[in-house]
């Protein structure tokens, strides 16, 4: 017996095929004009997008004109928005920052109403590790000092968390730090696939440092007394490049969400673990 889903993916298939397009299996949505041409009426429900906007501001503790985007669910006031900062990893940009479907979890969670509405904020922090490493370029001191300004001037919220992949996970580790010695409370840092490296030979190679001494002072794992007392949450995949560090990390930190997951450095292994980080996030949006 055939069924009447087979003959349906064989008339669409025809149907593709007729117009020199392949047919792709899985859940996608037909075209409207498809629908009708293979007998299935009506039209596709729209599918409900993050609110992404990008404008370019000066960053005087950068020294230039940076990418400012916020990213927020649709259909929810702004005014007064809770916000996480959102850091890209390395040769990552404000555009580049939401990682692994962010943007299509954070929509279907608010809508689902399992997290309250909150938002993300991205900028360009260039490739420094999210610390002044040139006179000048201090794209730290734009996360405190510039970013909330920034926020209050379009009408959200002030920073309630940070989040970064890769290289942004080493950032959000030292700005929770950096709130904690300013006396500033940071309810979640979200730390995914953090660029943790346990040698100043590798380190070295990323021109990200003066010198040892320097990254010392600043790397998470010679200084875990003074991560801060926010809520923490480490994501890894088993087969990331950054596994050791992490692992160290682990080990010693005092953390709110420990995962080892199967996975590498890869969109793949953030798809799989972005919900949690949206859930680990909407927890501690201030009410």
């Amino acid at each position: 017996m055939v069924s009447r889903r087979t003959v349906l993916t064989a008339s669409v298939g025809s149907a593709l095929a007729a117009v020199g397009i392949a047919a792709v299996h899985g859940d996608a949505p037909f075209g409207e004009a498809l629908r009708h041409a293979v007998g299935v009426a009506g039209p596709v429900p729209a599918v409900k997008r993050a609110v992404v906007r990008v404008e370019r501001v000066r960053s005087e503790h950068r020294g230039r004109e940076v990418d400012l985007l916020t990213l927020v669910p649709p259909g929810v006031p702004t005014e007064g928005l809770p916000m996480s900062i959102l850091l890209h990893g390395r040769y990552g940009t404000a555009r580049l920052a939401a990682f692994g479907g962010l943007p299509e979890v954070l929509v279907a969670a608010v809508g689902r109403g399992s997290v309250p509405p909150f938002g993300f904020v991205a900028v360009d922090g260039g490739d420094n590790y999210w610390h002044e490493n040139h006179p000048g370029d201090d794209p730290m001191a734009m996360l405190l000092e510039e970013v909330p300004a920034w926020l209050a001037e379009r009408g959200y919220g002030a920073p309630f968390a940070c989040t970064g992949v890769s290289m942004g996970g080493f950032g959000a580790l030292l700005y929770g730090r950096r709130r904690t010695e300013r006396r500033e409370r940071t309810a979640a840092v979200a730390a995914v696939s953090p660029a943790l490296i346990t040698t100043w030979e590798e380190m070295a190679k990323r021109d990200a440092f003066r010198g040892p001494e320097q990254w010392a002072r600043l790397d998470p794992l010679k200084n875990l007394d003074k991560l801060g007392d926010a809520p923490i949450g480490v994501w890894v995949g088993d087969r990331d490049r950054f596994v050791d560090g992490t692992t160290i990390l682990l080990e010693n930190a005092k953390l709110a969400v420990e995962s080892v997951t199967p996975g590498g450095h890869d969109d793949a292994f953030y798809r799989r673990i972005v919900p949690d980080v949206v859930r680990f996030l909407g927890r501690r949006v201030p009410r």
